[in-house]
Order: C-alpha cells, then sequence, then structure tokens
C-alpha cells in the first residue's frame, strides 16, 4: 500500500495529514475553514486517495498560514506516499464542466514543482475565505508534491463553481498520474531512468 502520514508543526499551524494513495476516496477533513474542508474532501472522493487531515492554526490571525500549510503537508504526504515514482501513469488531465463552469486541470508528476495558474474570480471572499488563497492553497501543493500542475478555469461565472471544479478537475488528473501502469513494471516513467531535476 501506498501510504504515507506527515506531521508539520510551525508556530502558526499544527497538522497532521495520512493518506492512501490505493484507497477507495474515504476521508476526514478538519481545518478550522469549512470551505477549505469541502475542497479537500472533493479532492479525496475524486481521486480516490483516502485523506485525513487535522489542522490548527492562527485563524484569529487570518485563514492564510492554515491554508498554505495544509496544502504543503498535503503535497509532502503525496511525494511520500510515491516514493520513487516507479510505475506510475505520471501524466494526468481532466476537464470538468459544472453547470456554466468549465476548468481545465493537467499535470505532470514529475517531481519538478511548477504552477500556472490562470483561474480569476470575481468575488474576494467565498464564505469567511478569501478567494487569493485557493491559488496560494494549489502552489504550495504543488511545490511539496513535486508536481508540474496548470489549472485554467475556460469560462465560468459562479465563484463556489469555479473553485469546486479546479479541485475536482486536480482529483481527476491526480487519479490518472498516480495510477499504476502495469507495462511499466518497477521502471520509473523517464528516459533518465529518475524523476526530478532537470529536464
Amino acid at each position: 500500500m501506498r501510504e504515507a502520514h506527515i506531521e508539520r508543526k510551525t508556530k502558526e499551524t499544527s497538522i497532521q495529514v495520512a493518506l492512501n494513495l490505493d484507497g477507495t476516496g474515504r476521508y476526514r477533513v478538519t481545518t478550522g475553514i469549512g470551505f477549505l474542508d469541502h475542497m479537500l474532501e472533493q479532492l479525496s472522493r475524486h481521486s480516490l486517495i483516502d485523506l485525513e487531515v487535522a489542522a490548527k492554526g492562527d485563524l484569529h490571525i487570518d485563514f492564510h498560514h492554515t491554508t498554505e500549510d495544509t496544502g504543503i503537508a498535503i503535497g509532502e504526504a503525496l511525494s511520500a506516499a510515491l516514493g520513487s515514482r516507479q510505475g506510475i501513469a505520471r501524466y494526468g488531465s481532466a476537464i470538468i464542466p459544472m453547470d456554466e463552469t468549465c476548468t481545465r486541470v493537467s499535470l505532470d508528476a514529475s517531481n519538478r514543482p511548477y504552477l500556472v495558474w490562470k483561474v480569476a474570480f470575481s468575488r474576494p471572499k467565498l464564505g469567511e475565505m478569501d478567494t487569493e488563497l485557493f491559488k496560494e492553497w494549489f502552489q504550495a501543493f504543488a511545490q511539496a508534491a513535486g508536481l508540474t500542475l496548470h489549472v485554467e478555469n475556460l469560462y465560468g461565472e459562479n465563484n463556489h463553481h469555479i473553485v469546486e471544479s479546479c479541485f475536482k478537475g486536480l482529483a481527476r488528473a491526480l487519479r490518472q498520474a498516480i495510477e499504476i501502469d502495469p507495462r511499466q513494471g518497477q521502471s520509473v516513467p523517464s528516459t533518465k531512468g529518475v524523476l526530478g531535476g532537470t529536464l
């Protein structure tokens, strides 16, 4: 089983993450930020990654540290569970429609982190959460997980739909990329024989 447990503690946050890449999409998420909980539940359910997140942060200041550090911790757990990334499909993509909204997500589990974020919002907040924090979460997650990640909202009006389609797109793309490809055997999907570093 490809599993990992991560504990991240700073003066700003205390986060525990457990995940199983070969799960069924079971989740238990408590970050203290309702909307973020909802998005992480979507990530788990649609990627079929079992995910447990318990986070406590300085929410009396704002939601920034908890949002960013949760992305880091989940990304670190994903990278640890992938290990050397032997046998994985490596690439994944998804186009997710949600009512009037459509978002495209493409990723490469390359161990070369990079984020392209082409998502705009018409409102500064969703519930109590600043919409600018969603980019911070995706940036932190991509960096810690070692993903080249492109997220592009093609069109949409409802900000809730836009964000949710981004997380569902990430989930579906991840599900493809981390699947074991039986034709790969134990090989790493790279001509270099290792993922990471330079092209």
